[in-house]
């Protein structure tokens, strides 16, 4: 029996699961920060910084990242969907709690952070779908969306990928690559340089 791709980042144990984490908040980061700069909300940079320290920590080991401080500048830049009026919020809110539960699960406060954030990127996907389709979709529709499909496809590749992977700076970088070689977020908004 073949495992769905929840059930496979279940299984995912320590530096494996932060790796997986931290690939599809990656992969999500241009969401927030084009929100950021459409409403002069919020600190794309502090974000683009906590995570590099995240792959900092991923690469090497032994480097020592404050949690708590990283955790509470997160929070204090997660905006609030009632203060905003446009569809960009959401994105980003789902950003925010993913990388909340990144750190999370890097404190050992949530060993299930990298199914938490799996969830959130495939919500945030099947959000936008509902939100950007001129009519009412069914699940199975959603499910056969073809960004829908990359989001589920690309989640299971970096699955299959963690698996051989040795945790060091040169796969760290190929997850990092992975998680924009494609020009996109998970939503499908174009990554600037």
């Amino acid at each position: 029996m073949k495992l769905n791709t929840f059930q496979r980042v279940r299984t995912l144990q320590d530096w494996q699961a932060v790796a997986f984490g931290a690939t599809l908040v990656e992969r999500s980061l241009p969401n927030y920060q084009l929100f950021c700069e459409v409403s002069d909300f919020g600190d794309a940079e502090q974000y683009r910084n906590s995570l590099n320290a995240v792959w900092d920590w991923l690469a090497n080991p032994k480097a020592k990242l404050n949690l708590g401080v990283h955790l509470e500048r997160i929070e204090e830049a997660t905006p609030d969907a009632d203060a905003f009026d446009s569809y960009g919020v959401y994105p980003a809110i789902d950003l925010c709690m993913s990388f909340a539960a990144l750190l999370q699960l890097m404190m050992g406060e949530d060993l299930q952070g990298a199914v938490v954030i799996s969830k959130l990127s495939q919500g945030s996907v099947e959000a936008f779908i509902e939100a950007t389709s001129e009519e009412e979709l069914d699940a199975k529709q959603i499910k056969a969306h073809p960004l829908m499909e990359w989001e589920v496809a690309f989640q299971n590749e970096l699955l299959d990928r963690l698996e051989s992977l040795k945790r060091d700076k040169e796969s760290m970088s190929q997850l990092r690559t992975m998680a924009t070689e494609e020009g996109i977020s998970n939503i499908g908004l174009e990554i600037s340089e």
